[in-house]
């Protein structure tokens, strides 16, 4: 099914907003060429969201780009030339194992080095984010410090996604945003803005790790 298919305007509106926020996320470098993927439940329903199609340059995406799926498998409602995201089961997981109502994956550029720095290739792990000013904007129930998953990029994507709703179905406490190693950054929220404000927090936290040369401290999961 087309996501112009689906009846109501609130469709309509979803689909140019996830349009709109994959250009801006393309303009700013973090969505190079046909990279990363955006995602928000379909209002209306009980089951659905809008995924950005598969192999589509982010610069380019339009409304008509967007394909309808089940929110908690990822399989496609309706078959059509569209491809959804090949990392759909990642968005799925986090709507099973959390109350995201928007997902965003990118690849800015310093949360994807932290990504490379403190990722292992065989195991999840947890990066400690302490004493950051802008860890207030994720919502944490105790700002004063976090620790993101960091997991395996491994080649079969369901098996991220199983861990990450493992993992966040277990941990009352993670917050909204995961990286991938050598891969980039996850996060989510009520809505497109508050996952795209979370995004921004953290990649400049992860600008500061950077450039200051801050040790990078993590454990096992």
């Amino acid at each position: 099914m087309s996501a112009r298919t689906v009846k109501g305007q609130s469709a309509d509106q979803l689909c140019d907003a996830l349009a709109a926020f994959s250009r801006q996320m393309y303009e700013r470098g973090w969505m190079p060429g046909t990279s990363g993927n955006i995602s928000a439940r379909l209002p209306g329903t009980d089951d659905r969201a809008l995924i950005t199609a598969s192999g589509r340059d982010k610069g380019e995406l339009t409304a008509q780009d967007m394909v309808v799926v089940h929110a908690a498998t990822g399989e496609v409602v309706e078959p059509t030339t569209l491809r959804a995201s090949a990392e759909t089961s990642i968005h799925t997981a986090l709507y099973r194992a959390t109350d995201a109502q928007a997902v965003i994956h990118v690849h800015s550029p310093y949360a994807t080095a932290v990504a490379c720095r403190a990722g292992q290739a065989n195991r999840p792990t947890l990066l400690r984010l302490e004493r950051f000013e802008l860890l207030k904007g994720l919502g944490l129930a105790d700002p004063a410090g976090t620790e993101m998953p960091v997991f395996p990029n491994w080649a079969e994507v369901p098996r991220i996604a199983a861990h990450v709703a493992d993992h966040y179905g277990q941990t009352s406490n993670a917050p909204p945003a995961l990286l991938i190693a050598d891969h980039g950054i996850t996060a989510w929220g009520k809505d497109l803005a508050q996952a795209r404000n979370r995004l921004e927090c953290l990649e400049s936290i992860c600008q500061v790790l950077t450039i200051n040369g801050v040790g990078i401290h993590t454990r096992d999961i």
